[in-house]
C-alpha cells in the first residue's frame, strides 16, 4: 500500500473515549455478577485495554464511578443548556433533575446493581459523597442557582440529600415515563422550597 494511503487510511480511524468504553464496561460487568465482584481486571479484559493502560485512567473502582458521574453530568448539561430565567428555579431543578433519573435509565442494569453493593460497604457511600455535592452543584447552576459561600453549600447538601432520597423511589419505579419519581420529585423539591424560604436561602 502507498505510504500517503496508508496514512490516510489511519486518519480516518475512529477515535475511541478509552474512559467511556471502560465505564460502560464496568455497568456491563456490574449488571452480570454484581459490582462488589467486579474486579479491575474483569474491566481491563472487557475494555480490551491492559492492566497497565486502566491504571493511567483510574486508581480504583471508585474512580470509575466517579468518571460516570462526569459523564452523566455533561449528558446533563448539554441537553439543558443555559438556566431560563422565565421559569422559577423550583421548575428547573425539577426539569434538570428528572432529566438525569431518565438518562440514568440507560444504564439502569448497571446502577442498581452498584446501589445494591453500597447497602453491604457504607464507606463507598462517604467516599462518594464528596463528587455527589460536586454533581449537585453543577445541576444548581444550571437551574441559575448560586452555589457559592454558606448559603450555597447549604443548598448542594439539600439538594444532594433529596437526589438520594428520590433515587431510592427510582430503583423500583419502572413505569415508562418514571410517574412515581416524577411525584417523589415534586414533593421533596416543594419540601426543601418551604425550608429554604424560611431560612432566606
Amino acid at each position: 500500500m502507498p505510504k500517503k494511503a496508508a496514512a490516510k487510511k489511519t486518519a480516518q480511524k475512529p477515535q475511541i473515549d478509552v474512559k467511556a468504553l471502560v465505564v460502560l464496561k464496568a455497568l456491563d460487568l456490574a449488571a452480570e455478577q454484581g459490582w462488589e465482584t467486579v474486579a479491575l481486571a474483569d474491566i481491563a479484559r472487557e475494555a480490551d485495554i491492559s492492566l497497565a493502560e486502566l491504571s493511567e485512567i483510574v486508581d480504583d473502582k471508585m474512580d470509575i464511578l466517579v468518571l460516570f458521574g462526569r459523564m452523566i453530568d455533561r449528558r446533563v448539561l448539554d441537553v439543558i443548556g443555559q438556566a431560563d430565567p422565565s421559569i422559577s428555579a423550583r421548575d428547573q431543578l425539577f426539569d434538570i433533575l428528572m432529566e438525569r433519573y431518565e438518562i440514568l435509565n440507560d444504564y439502569r442494569a448497571g446502577v442498581l446493581a452498584i446501589l445494591d453493593s453500597v447497602k453491604y460497604d457504607p464507606k463507598q457511600v462517604m467516599f462518594s459523597a464528596p463528587y455527589l455535592c460536586r454533581s449537585m452543584a453543577w445541576m444548581l447552576e444550571a437551574a441559575g442557582i448560586e452555589t457559592g459561600g454558606i448559603r450555597g453549600a447549604a443548598r448542594v447538601a439539600g439538594l444532594s440529600a433529596i437526589y438520594m432520597k428520590v433515587l431510592r423511589t427510582w430503583k423500583t419505579d419502572d413505569s415508562p415515563d418514571l410517574a412515581a419519581t416524577m411525584s417523589a420529585l415534586d414533593k421533596d423539591l416543594g419540601r426543601l422550597e418551604q425550608v429554604a424560604n424560611s431560612l432566606g436561602f
